[in-house]
């Protein structure tokens, strides 16, 4: 028997009578500890000097990028210094802090002690001595190397500068208040692109013209080992170019006729917005297997990347060839014509999403309309795309639940993260979807005016304003429908919020209204193959409902199709197909065989460790989507795609 001492019993006992029926038991309640002061206000006055940025890109084997800073000073006291976190064109807080490492601040030659701002992490607190005229500051940005740990952006042939990446810069101030003169060490035989321009060179250094930070952050650099720059257009009153780089020389060889289809765009974009909103503008294109892929807008420039075939292998990478027109559509809209609750004053500043249906989702369409106009795309691959688009759509069950207006909110909910039931969560929606819904807009404009208007009159009299001016001009919901209304008047108000907000199928008048219908066939159409190789994946989604790798590895599950309702997710491995070893032929063909008839696919499927047979009810055979011709209606989707 265990003994007790009396102390033991004595406490034991006052805790039963605390505990005994009736008695009031006394609970501890924490009270909450004050918020630390939040960062100090951002002022639109003019920072008291110019910052100086210089960043060595050299060391290429560990991908390291150093950092020296020189930031004015105003006077001695608090002072706080900020790291990008909410990102344009990210439309969400993805500044990448973590790459950040061996932040020192010296003073006269003395180190300065800093603080992290306990809530705001990407703020960095210190005090500035007094006689102090400015503060260095040193850092290393520690680039990814490995997809796992981010967006690769440095290779051994070529480099991806984003200046928010290897930048502080001042708290209390609008960004484009701020000037900063920059300079970077590239390695010796690499050239570069950017909309910078260029102060001087000297000792392998390249200083470029002071800017605001803003436009400083607007101003990505790509450079390469193997570099080429093709005017696009260099007569104009505004030089256009496109900087390519590449992972092999042999990359950046293109032939005449497909310059002249990058040229037409330029072309066929003036022809559109009747104006421009840049003094230069720079395509940046990187040709890489190696460099992480990137597709980003910016007022005189955009980051964009494709498989090394870009040029050489051009008849089957029609699937990236709307990526530029996109961003070049970027310019005009989400640059120059900006959402009011998207545009901030810094880059501590939460965004608020909710016109990307615009932003994003008319750009979507325009950049699909002007590859074609320009021969980026023939007519029949620009039909396919939008095909395989409705019918995406078509097939996103999440409608039911969850509308499009909300889809505005993901890149801050998913980070573009993977997800597992993308049809029924719903993603980025407001690209695609939206590009669906203003085919309906443009198509019951033509249709209405009997062909006198369309949304080329939109675009050039919402995007095309104030010619030559590339500041930013914000826009609201109320002035989208004013425009709409000035150009054709209709209850343009309820048509785009029954399809914002309401939960019915996909928007997919604009099709019938534009001469033609969705069909499915067994045949996948040359673009939706070419798609299939570029995504290196198995797309059936329109027959069992699944997207594969091609280790047979379960990427998407339509939710409610045959894989879903036969208990198969993301993430499983298919392993036998009726039998038999899978491999993808094998699957297909099983999906012919059982159509029309009443029998299972039986599928060996592994989950983890575990193996399972799985029986999938289907028996529709294979479908692919694509666009057929409506005998008899008026071609408007022809003529939408018509070059002008």
């Amino acid at each position: 028997m265990k003994l007790f001492s009396s102390a033991y019993c004595v406490l034991a006992a006052g805790v039963l009578a605390l505990a005994a029926p009736g008695a009031a038991l006394a609970l501890s309640e924490p009270l909450p500890l004050p918020m630390p002061p939040a960062v100090v206000v951002p002022k639109d006055v003019a920072y008291p000097g110019v910052m100086k940025l210089s960043v060595d890109a050299t060391d290429l084997d560990r991908r390291i990028l150093r950092v020296r800073q020189t930031i004015p000073l105003s006077g001695p006291g608090p002072l706080t210094l900020l790291y990008p976190e909410w990102l344009p064109g990210n439309h969400a807080p993805r500044g990448p802090i973590k790459d950040l490492a061996g932040l020192t601040v010296t003073a006269n030659g003395e180190r300065l002690a800093w603080t992290r701002d306990p809530v705001d992490v990407y703020a960095f607190h210190l005090d500035a001595p007094a006689g102090a005229q400015a503060i260095d500051v040193e850092f290393q940005f520690l680039s990814p190397t490995d997809p796992d740990q981010g967006r690769v952006v440095v290779t051994p042939e070529m480099l991806n500068l984003q200046w928010n990446q290897v930048a502080l810069y001042p708290a209390g101030y609008f960004t484009r208040r701020i000037p900063v003169e920059a300079s970077v060490r590239l390695p010796a035989g690499w050239s570069f692109g950017t909309a910078l321009e260029t102060a001087g060179s000297a000792e392998g250094i390249t200083t470029f013209k002071p800017v605001s930070f803003e436009t400083l952050v607007d101003s990505p650099m790509f450079a390469g080992r193997y570099y080429r720059r093709v005017e696009l257009d260099s007569a104009g009153r505004s030089r256009i170019s496109l900087n390519i780089v590449a992972d092999n020389a042999a990359d950046l060889e293109a032939r005449p006729e497909q310059i002249a289809a990058h040229r037409a765009l330029v072309v066929q974009a003036d022809k559109l917005y009747g104006a421009r909103h840049f003094d230069h503008y720079d395509f940046l294109l990187a040709l890489t297997e190696r460099l992480g892929g990137i597709g980003l807008e910016h007022h005189r420039s955009s980051e964009n990347s494709a498989p090394t075939g870009y040029f050489t292998d051009w008849d089957s990478m029609a699937p990236r060839r709307d990526l530029l027109p996109h961003e070049f559509t970027h310019s005009w809209n989400g640059k120059f014509r900006r959402p009011a609750d998207l545009w901030t004053p810094t880059y501590s500043t939460p965004m608020r999403d909710s016109l990307l249906w615009v932003y994003e989702g008319q750009t979507q369409y325009w950049g699909y309309v002007l590859a074609a106009r320009a021969g980026l795309l023939t007519r029949q691959q620009a039909l396919d795309a939008i095909a395989q688009t409705a019918a995406t759509y078509d097939a996103r069950v999440g409608r039911t639940w969850r509308p499009l207006q909300d889809t505005t909110n993901d890149p801050i909910i998913a980070a573009r993260r993977p997800i597992g039931w993308t049809s029924w969560q719903r993603s980025e929606d407001y690209y695609s979807e939206g590009q669906l819904v203003w085919l309906d807009v443009d198509t019951l404009l033509r249709e209405k005016s009997a062909g006198r208007k369309s949304l080329d009159d939109f675009a050039r009299a919402f995007f095309g304003r104030n010619d030559g001016d590339w500041g930013v001009l914000t826009y609201d919901f109320e002035e989208v429908v004013k425009t709409l209304n000035a150009i054709l008047p209709y209850d343009w108000t309820g048509f785009l919020r029954a399809r914002l907000d309401g939960n019915g199928p996909a928007p997919l008048d604009g099709l019938a209204r534009g001469g033609y219908r969705l069909v499915y066939d067994d045949t996948p159409t040359d673009y939706g193959a070419d798609s299939e190789v570029m995504r290196k994946q198995i797309d059936l989604s329109f027959s069992i409902g699944v997207v594969l790798s091609r280790d047979a590895e379960l990427r998407g599950v339509i939710w409610d199709g045959p894989a879903f309702k036969a208990g198969l997710a993301v993430g499983d491995k298919l392993i036998a197909v009726n039998g038999v070893a899978y491999d993808s032929d094998r699957l297909k063909k099983a999906i012919r065989a059982a159509k029309g008839g009443k029998a299972p696919i039986e599928l060996i499927v592994r989950t983890g460790d575990r193996y399972r047979v799985v029986p999938v009810a289907y028996n529709g055979g294979l479908r692919y989507p694509r666009l057929e011709r409506v005998s008899g209606t008026p071609d408007r989707l022809g003529d939408i795609l018509s070059p002008k």
